[in-house]
């Protein structure tokens, strides 16, 4: 029921829908239902009103990469804030980006940084299509 969620969303008084809280449950539901136009529009505006946030960035790369735009993907995620740099997620994404662009060695490198700091990311490096050229060095 994305559509009803939307709704509702968009019923929430002016001064709340570009809270940071509401962005991110609209981008989850735009990106559920791969609707990655909008979806990237919405992160735009998170970027602009919370920049030190890691959503926009994150999230904004995930979207352009399943449109085919991984070089801007990989570089929005580098050009973002230094806030990035704690989170797991951003270092698997960019090990993702690096391994489809080619940029094997540096593929390796984001996705062990990746599992350093959450071992998740190793399973599902196992199964990912994106890293299927470094699997075998995982």
């Amino acid at each position: 029921m994305p559509a009803d969620a939307l709704a509702e969303l968009d019923s929430l008084p002016l001064d709340e829908r570009d809270s940071e809280e509401a962005l991110q449950i609209r981008l989850f539901i735009l990106m559920k239902t791969q609707m990655w136009g909008p979806a990237l529009e919405i992160c735009s505006r998170i970027r602009d009103l919370y920049p030190d946030g890691p959503a926009g960035y994150i999230h904004g790369a995930f979207c352009l990469h399943e449109r085919g735009r991984t070089r801007e993907a990989r570089d929005l995620l580098l050009s973002g804030p230094p806030s990035l740099a704690v989170e797991a997620t951003y270092f698997y994404n960019l090990g993702c980006y690096c391994a489809v662009l080619g940029d094997l060695d540096a593929a390796r490198d984001y996705v062990a940084t990746s599992c350093r700091m959450d071992e998740k990311f190793a399973q599902i490096a196992k199964l990912d299509p994106d890293l299927r050229e470094i699997q075998d060095a995982l």
